[in-house]
């Protein structure tokens, strides 16, 4: 299941994170600290962005992103 699939409020642990070797997407979401074994939440919902909480801070990622973060 990938972070769109995810339930608002939940905390997840991230089981990996599929770029398809892009390694621009890969290197920015690793820097957001969301990588495999880390925990990840999902604040908010919006029309085709998720906000979530890594590490607690918040960032607002579009589902493309969050489509590449399995769960």
């Amino acid at each position: 299941m990938n972070l769109n699939d995810a339930e608002l409020g939940k905390e997840y642990i991230v089981s990996d994170v599929k770029t398809d070797g892009d390694e621009e997407m890969e290197s920015f979401l690793f820097s957001l600290g969301c990588y495999s074994g880390e925990a990840i939440t999902v604040v908010d919902k919006q029309k085709k962005t998720l906000v979530v909480s890594i590490k607690d801070a918040r960032y607002s990622i579009d589902q493309e992103l969050a489509a590449a973060i399995l769960i």
